[in-house]
């Protein structure tokens, strides 16, 4: 599986990017997808997760409320919209795939099965 993250970008806090994350290689229907960040200096983190069945979405605490996952199955795509945006969600998104029936299971980077290549987001204040 190959993934394409695109849709990063500068912006002023409180404004909104969208994030699109564009698989190939299989379908991902059934496979759990989601992001990560890695702010400069720290370690990669979760942010958000969407199950392969039924929609049900995981989120970091930092960004529950603000981010919103999606996913269409149809055009083996993810989307991550991010609204009310922090300087703190400064960083490189990776979009990032694994097949498990259980969708939590890509709250963890060991859980991860393939990672795309990043795009940057940069919040200025």
């Amino acid at each position: 599986v190959q993934l394409q993250a695109s849709g990063g970008g500068l912006v002023q806090a409180g404004g909104s990017l969208r994030l699109s994350c564009a698989a190939s290689g299989r379908t991902v229907s059934s496979y759990n997808m989601g992001w990560f960040r890695q702010a400069p200096g720290k370690e990669r983190e979760f942010v958000a997760a969407i199950r392969w069945s039924r929609g049900i979405t995981y989120y970091a605490d930092s960004v529950k409320g603000r981010f919103t996952i999606s996913r269409d199955n149809a055009n083996n795509t993810v989307y991550l919209q991010m609204n009310s945006l922090k300087p703190e969600d400064t960083g490189v998104y990776y979009c990032a795939v694994n097949n498990n029936v259980d969708g939590s299971s890509l709250r963890r980077e060991s859980g991860v099965d393939y990672w795309g290549k990043g795009t940057q987001v940069t919040v200025s204040s």
